[in-house]
């Protein structure tokens, strides 16, 4: 697979999957750890999500500042390494649930969240900075789209067991207190201790029946208010002893790093060879100013791509939000409940390890493709595989609209009773199916817009411009609570067709500009 490619691929490839099965571990929980852990409906915990989402890419983009004007794109990753780790044992330290004290608690996992987004933004940008600078090389230069791809796939393999983790981790922690996974009980909990028995009936009767359901000792739950104390502490505790796994994850990621340093490319080192025989050649007022005019071509012709990609960003990243809570509340669970003995592996969360694991599987199928269409030279360009891919994104949502129509909104869920809510549950297939669908779009679309990013920046912005990539996915996840909204207001066909709406609309503009994206990536 690496034949053919730069050495320092491999290392990066490897460092980078460390990461981001450290970060992986913290984003298949992190919603449903807020909402547990404060009580806190979906839309308010959509607005936490969103900030510390977008702000990840954001500051990607400051990251891209301070690599390209120091030229010292190592020793910036390596701290973004280090800020992770720390930001992690943040949020890991256990503490008690209900706090007692609201602010106080939010307010320090809102800070940890805050260390974490800014060792990634000087992370993440930047190492791909540092993969798309492998393939200036004209001896690799065409194999950078396999190149990002192979990349691409390596972050999936470590996105695709961190769920497993995260999962495993809690509920053995709940096992070790005699107590069962339910994900629908920590919300249950939260509004029995704020309301008591002034809860709907409905409410209490399902409160009443998941207890003594998870309760492994035997005995029959007499005292709600105890237990719901007792259940949010232990089963918060598990979330974040998972957190601390990230820490273990980001770790190896470092040493990885380190081992591999020596493989990358220097831009520092570059940029003074450069300068020393530009010394010596005298260039003439017409082809600077050529110079100038086609980096502003290039310039406008990435913000073009950036601002379509913002859709499916918020489309896409909706399987950490809007996709996990339809998993919790409709999507049969028991059905996927893989006991270990020592723990099992049974929640939302598990849907988190499909995405990634679609792309492991499909990534050499799509390059074989793209491959096989390269030597009959009918392979389509870089701008119309990622229209395409907005297409596909949108093809996924329309499916999951067809399932939805027969479904109860989300807000009509408070007044069934537990036979009603188990009878309407959808198979596991339909979230299966969902992310297969969404893969085939990622992999047309983010791997191979990194590829265009890297080909298309002007040298000396390779940095800031990878920056301004996730700055466009920032704005994209800026908005991601707009599916928490939708999702617990209005029927949730309506919800998904927002989502069809965005992506499809998003490949039109796309196709329309493809001729000229081509000339200018030329």
């Amino acid at each position: 697979m690496f034949k053919d490619h730069p050495k320092g691929l491999l290392g990066a490839a490897l460092s980078n999957m460390g990461e981001r099965f450290g970060f992986y571990i913290m984003m298949a929980i992190l919603t449903l750890f807020i909402s547990a852990k404060f009580g806190l409906s979906e839309e308010t915990t959509g607005y936490i999500y969103s900030a510390f989402y977008a702000s990840i890419y954001f500051l990607a983009l400051v990251g891209g500042l301070i690599a390209d004007k120091t030229k010292n794109y190592k020793r910036t990753i390596l701290s973004g390494i280090i800020l992770m780790a720390v930001g992690y044992l943040i949020i890991a330290i256990p503490t008690p649930t209900p706090v007692p004290d609201m602010e106080l608690y939010l307010a320090i996992t809102c800070a940890g969240l805050f260390v974490i987004s800014f060792g990634n933004g000087l992370f993440k940008g930047n190492l791909q900075a540092l993969v798309g600078q492998m393939y200036d090389n004209p001896k690799y230069a065409s194999k950078r789209d396999a190149g990002f791809q192979i990349f691409y796939m390596f972050i999936n393999i470590g996105a695709m067991f961190a769920p497993f983790i995260a999962i495993g981790v809690r509920n053995w922690w709940l096992k070790e207190h005699n107590f069962d996974y339910n994900g629908s009980l920590p919300e249950l909990c939260h509004q029995y201790i704020a309301q008591g028995n002034a809860m709907p009936a409905e409410a209490v009767a399902r409160l009443t029946k998941y207890a003594n359901d998870a309760s492994l000792d035997g005995s029959a739950v007499t005292d709600l208010l105890a237990f719901s104390n007792s259940y949010l502490d232990v089963f918060n505790v598990g979330f974040q002893y998972a957190f601390g796994a990230a820490i273990v994850a980001m770790l190896i990621s470092l040493v990885i790093y380190i081992v591999n340093k020596r493989t990358f490319p220097d831009p520092a080192a570059n940029k003074k060879a450069v300068t020393k025989k530009e010394s010596s050649v005298n260039m003439s007022a017409k082809e600077i100013e050529m110079s100038a005019r086609e980096i502003k071509q290039r310039i406008y012709a990435l913000f073009a791509v950036f601002g379509v990609v913002i859709f499916f960003w918020l489309s896409f990243h909706q399987n950490g939000y809007s996709l996990t809570y339809f998993a919790k509340d409709y999507v049969n669970l028991d059905i996927i409940n893989i006991n270990l003995g020592f723990t099992s592996i049974k929640g939302a969360e598990i849907f988190q390890s499909v995405n990634p694991f679609f792309v492991v599987l499909l990534t050499p199928l799509i390059m074989w493709l793209f491959g096989a269409l390269g030597k009959n030279g009918k392979e389509p360009s870089t701008p119309m595989k990622i229209a395409l891919g907005m297409g596909i994104a949108a093809l996924a949502y329309v499916f999951l609209m067809v399932f939805s129509f027969a479904l109860p909104a989300k807000e009509s869920l408070a007044g069934m009773s537990v036979d009603e809510i188990e009878a309407m549950r959808v198979t596991p297939m339909v979230m299966i199916t969902l992310y297969f669908i969404l893969t085939v779009a990622e992999l047309f679309i983010s791997p191979l817009g990194l590829s265009f990013v890297s080909k298309v920046a002007p040298p000396h912005l390779q940095g800031v411009m990878q920056g301004f990539w996730l700055a466009a996915t920032a704005v994209g996840n800026s908005i991601l609570f707009i599916g928490g909204l939708l999702y617990a207001n209005v029927p949730l066909w309506i919800c998904w067709l927002v989502f069809v709406g965005a992506t499809g609309l998003s490949m039109i503009v796309m196709l329309g500009m493809v001729k000229w994206l081509e000339r200018v990536a030329k």
